[in-house]
């Protein structure tokens, strides 16, 4: 006998499939109608289980991992609203290309549409937010229906890595019983012996599958190295990504060979880890609002994601001649419709290739004197009236540039949307240290940031940073509680300034009322007691001093500490304001 009943049998040879072709962890939520799939997974030591309680925080302590390795992890969840509770890590892992394999537990058909207990319609549940969908059939005890099972996995995972990466989903109806409970002549005997490939499968994956790259044919590539090889004003923009893209290698051959400016996204893998020989700048959301009357640039290329600053983007639509977005998958990651061509392509073989075929000069003189050297002059201008700033006017970017600056060498650290990733993206210096730096920018919501960041902390030995404001913080209370229960040490700088701080950069903060009731939305919640509810130390900063040690001390500190630093929004974008008007001025 293989099983104790056809309903383990099926979460067992499902499980078993799924790791072989490479799933290595995955987070359980608690339900019923999920049980063959929870304890199948529990019961195997060649994958990384993680126990979440609330599905919407577990869902993105699954993006977390997988955004950190680059590998699938799987979700596991009841039937009913658990399922939904997935909806939005799914909407985050579609937008910005995060492996998922999730897992719906169904009830079987004949109780859908009946007003049965804790049954919706989970069918495409999640629309086309997922890169492959399929409703399971109901456990068979049968050799062909098993191998259709393995192969089924094998389809779900390959899916989730391919190009694009993103979230799968596999929903699996099952009757009772659910427990590994005895029925007679529920799976034949000597199954195992009847149908070996169904219930046993392969050595690794049923399925192997040999993956390819998008190349471009050598014509193409000569093309585009003699685009940049005439070019003196060029730029490389690298935007968000979930690993360097190109590779750093990649990425340093091609600024050498071109005398090309690299303006860096910090979420992109390039803000941080390039020695000084590779002009990497990151002040270019300041200074690019002073830059219309230097000369446009005639070309550009664009790796990864939009970028996150607005100013880049805006330049790059109004001055640009011609702008390159190369993406592996085609897509359109250009909202601002200015974009002259799409190259399909893998970032980091073009790279490769396109540095291969050019001699640095052949981009024209004015790229290694004047165009490099007024990006090079901006850049020292920025940074200096920045670190004047640091430390002598209490802002949050203030908090941001200390948190890249003293970040351990290597770490992982993650920063929250709204204000806190547009504040590392002005106020984060680039430094050879190797820092991968994530955040959540495919939807760019708040919810769930706390979560994100934990699962990225469990995939890593690297120390691990959080920066996130009272908003987010709020919304994922809940996640704290894998800190203890799934074991990740981290250091919490929460940056609370009573409310929604990034709408006073939009024209509603001049109409109040309603600004302040329904945009800032200050909530005056205190929240140095969820350190004694989730067992966290916690420490209420009042001054940068004070920040400062504060956050030396947990770097060196065991455990997991919230630093809570208070702020007043207005005052720090004011001061925001200030420091942008000053760099322009001096960058003119």
């Amino acid at each position: 006998m293989t099983a104790p009943n056809r309903a383990t049998l099926w979460g067992e040879t499902l499980v078993d499939e799924l790791i072989a072709a490479g799933v290595s962890g995955v987070v359980l939520a608690p339900g019923s109608r999920s049980t063959p799939l929870t304890t199948a997974f529990a019961r195997r030591n060649d994958v990384e289980t993680f126990s979440q309680l609330d599905e919407r925080s577990g869902a993105f302590f699954a993006l977390g991992r997988s955004r950190r390795l680059g590998e699938p992890t799987a979700l596991v969840c009841t039937s009913g609203t658990a399922a939904a509770n997935f909806h939005p890590a799914v909407i985050e892992a579609h937008q910005s290309r995060v492996p998922l394999v999730v897992l719906t537990a169904d009830r079987p058909a004949e109780l859908q549409d009946s007003g049965a207990n804790q049954t919706i319609d989970q069918e495409q549940l999640y629309g086309d937010a997922v890169r492959h969908y399929r409703t399971l059939p109901e456990p068979k005890p049968q050799p062909r229906a098993l191998r259709s099972l393995r192969v089924a996995a094998d389809r779900a995972v390959e899916r989730a890595i391919g190009t694009p990466p993103g979230p799968v989903h596999l929903n699996v109806p099952v009757a009772k019983p659910l427990e590994p409970t005895e029925v007679p002549d529920d799976v034949p005997e000597e199954l195992d012996e009847r149908a070996p490939l169904g219930v046993e499968g392969r050595d690794g994956p049923f399925v192997r599958t040999t993956r390819g790259r998008p190349t471009l044919e050598s014509d193409a590539v000569e093309s585009l190295a003699d685009a940049l090889s005439g070019v003196d004003r060029g730029l490389l923009v690298t935007g968000p990504a979930n690993a360097a893209t190109p590779a750093r290698e990649a990425l340093s051959a091609l600024a050498e060979a071109t005398g090309f400016p690299v303006l860096a996204d910090p979420l992109s893998g390039h803000r941080f880890g390039h020695d000084s020989e590779t002009p990497v700048y990151g002040g270019y959301d300041s200074y690019l609002d002073a830059a219309g009357e230097w000369p446009d640039p005639e070309l550009v290329v664009r790796f990864g994601a939009s970028p996150t600053s607005k100013v880049l983007r805006h330049y790059l639509r109004d001055h640009a001649q011609r702008q390159l977005v190369v993406d592996p998958a085609g897509g359109w990651r250009e909202a601002e419709f200015t974009a002259t061509d799409l190259v399909t392509a893998d970032p980091s073989w073009l790279a490769d290739r396109l540095a291969n075929r050019l001699e640095r000069g052949d981009a024209g003189g004015e790229s290694d004197t004047g165009w490099r050297e007024r990006f090079r002059r901006a850049e020292q201008r920025h940074w200096e009236r920045v670190g004047d700033a640091v430390g002598s006017e209490p802002f949050e970017g203030a908090v941001l540039s200390t948190v890249a600056s003293r970040a351990p060498d290597p770490a992982t650290l993650v920063v929250s949307n709204s204000m806190p990733v547009r504040d590392l993206d002005r106020f984060g210096r680039p430094r050879s240290a190797d820092l991968t730096v994530l955040g959540n920018r495919g939807a760019s919501g708040i919810d769930g940031i706390t979560s994100t960041a934990l699962g990225a902390g469990s995939a890593t030995a690297d120390p691990l940073v959080l920066v996130i404001g009272d908003l987010a913080f709020y919304h994922d209370m809940n996640g704290l509680l894998a800190v203890e229960r799934c074991g990740v040490d981290a250091t919490i700088v929460l940056l609370n300034n009573d409310g929604g701080g990034i709408f006073h950069m939009l024209p509603i903060e001049e109409f109040d009322p309603p600004f302040t009731e329904y945009f800032r939305t200050p909530h005056g919640i205190d929240f140095e007691p969820v350190g004694d509810l989730y067992g966290l130390e916690y420490a209420v900063v009042d001054d940068f001093d004070g920040f400062e040690a504060a956050y030396a001390e947990s770097l060196a500190t065991d455990g997991t500490q919230v630093i809570e630093v208070r702020f007043d929004a207005d005052e720090s974008h004011r001061t925001r304001e200030r420091l942008h008007e000053q760099v322009c001025s001096a960058v003119k």
